[in-house]
């Protein structure tokens, strides 16, 4: 039995609420289970130096989690004078994500900031900034199509992203913290909805896993995947309040 009482191959409840921020070109608060991020993207009319001069737009990201969005207090990275490795890590993994979905040279030479802020924490904070990241990017392409600063379409996929592992021997779809710290293998799938992979990262937290399990890991992200697109989707639907 789940902590929760979700069948293995169930999502935990998501919710995608757009427009929950007045200054951003796009925003949401995505909710699964009782983790919470807020995603915002900002668009700037400059690219990084490497970028300059070649008429290629850029997106990245940035990850942070608030004091008490965990069982304990966690410092600001304000005052621990640097960003924390593991928060490196998660908003790069945001920003290379992000990036599939876009194709630069439509987007012109202007960069889209995301912005994911963890809210509560219970399992899948990365995953879910990344699904919920997509929502905010394609509500701030939305924003320059309707100002018609952009002509040619941008956003080429959808991109989404879940986390799969075994527990106790069984694979399990959508992980809660309860379960992502007991997990024997944890797994992270990164997913566009053409059905390939964006990145996959697997762990074995113990014993080693079988390319058998790492099948059916996979094929419990796809359907995970599958749902979640669905809900970015009815997010982004014409005539959903946006703000």
């Amino acid at each position: 039995m789940r902590p929760d009482g979700r069948a293995p191959d169930e999502l935990r409840p998501t919710l995608i609420e757009v427009g929950v921020l007045p200054y951003p070109e796009g925003s949401c608060m995505i909710s699964t289970g009782l983790t919470r991020v807020l995603c915002s993207a900002t668009v700037e009319e400059r690219v990084p130096p490497f970028r300059k001069g070649g008429g290629l737009g850029w997106v990245t990201a940035e990850y942070a989690m608030l004091p008490r969005s965990t069982q304990t207090r966690t410092e600001r990275d304000g005052r621990k004078g640097r960003i924390d490795g593991r928060s490196q890590e998660i908003q790069r993994l945001i920003g290379r994500s992000l990036r599939a979905a876009v194709d630069f040279a439509a987007l012109g030479e202007r960069s889209i900031l995301i912005d994911c802020d963890v809210i509560v924490a219970d399992g899948g904070t990365r995953t879910a900034a990344i699904t919920g990241g997509y929502v905010a990017l394609a509500l701030a392409v939305r924003a320059l199509e309707e100002a018609r600063v952009i002509r040619s379409k941008v956003l080429r996929r959808q991109v989404a992203a879940v986390s799969a592992g075994i527990v106790g021997g069984e694979p399990r779809l959508d992980l809660c913290y309860l379960e992502d710290s007991a997990a024997d293998t944890d797994l992270n799938c990164v997913g566009a909805d053409d059905g390939r992979f964006i990145e996959i990262q697997g762990t074995a937290e113990g014993a080693p896993f079988s390319r058998q399990e790492l099948d059916r890991l996979l094929a419990l992200a796809d359907l995970g995947l599958t749902r979640l697109f669905a809900a970015q989707a009815e997010a982004l639907a014409p005539g959903v309040k946006t703000g």
